[in-house]
This record gives structure tokens, C-alpha cells and sequence, in this order.
């Protein structure tokens, strides 16, 4: 069997992260990928993808990504239950294995000499 996917979007927010009970850091992200056909309107749609950033990845997302950055994520599929009010739903994310910074930038400026 095999459950692997690779995306390339930009972020739609800065990353944040928070910790679990247990210590472990994470973060959700959410990637803009726009489709690569027209649709009848001739217009290119855009798909909003949940992701989960875990420990290190989430680290270093969060420290060198912000809004608008353009990102490759490399992970799996994942389902995840969830209650709203009372009514039990699914959904659908990628659990990210790796992030490689396609247009990052530093956070301060450079001084010059």
C-alpha cells in the first residue's frame, strides 16, 4: 500500500504553533494550490488544503514562512473525526513529512555596509 502526496501552494496564514498535553508542537497550515486547467468560466479554481505540521517541521515553518509563501509539502492523507455540536464529521488533510521553502524570505533585513 501507499498514502504519499506532494503539493505546491502558498500559505494562506502565517504558521503558528501550539503544543499538545503532551509537550509535542504543532501547527495547521492551510496551502493554496491553484488547478492546473480552466474551468467553464475560464478561470483557474483554487484548492484550499489542510495540513499538519509536527515537532521540527512545525519549528521551522513557523520560523522562516509567512503569509504568501510558496511551499512544497511532501506527506500523507489522513482522515480525522471531529464533533460539531453534537453531529460527528470527517475531513481530509495531508500530514506533512517535509516542507522545502520555495520563496521565503529572511524576517529581518540584512544590514548593509
Amino acid at each position: 500500500m501507499l498514502n504519499q502526496t506532494v503539493i505546491v501552494g502558498r500559505l494562506v496564514a502565517d504558521p503558528q504553533i501550539y503544543e499538545t498535553e503532551n509537550g509535542s508542537k504543532v501547527s495547521h497550515v492551510t496551502v493554496a494550490v491553484p488547478r492546473s486547467f480552466k474551468n467553464i468560466e475560464g478561470e483557474y479554481d483554487t484548492d484550499y488544503i489542510s495540513c499538519v505540521l509536527w515537532r521540527g517541521v512545525a519549528e521551522n515553518t513557523a520560523t522562516y514562512c509567512k503569509k504568501g509563501d510558496l511551499v512544497g509539502v511532501r506527506g500523507r492523507l489522513q482522515t480525522r473525526e471531529f464533533e460539531v455540536e453534537e453531529e460527528k464529521r470527517k475531513t481530509l488533510e495531508v500530514v506533512a513529512e517535509k516542507i522545502t521553502f520555495l520563496s521565503s524570505k529572511r524576517k529581518e533585513p540584512l544590514e548593509e555596509d
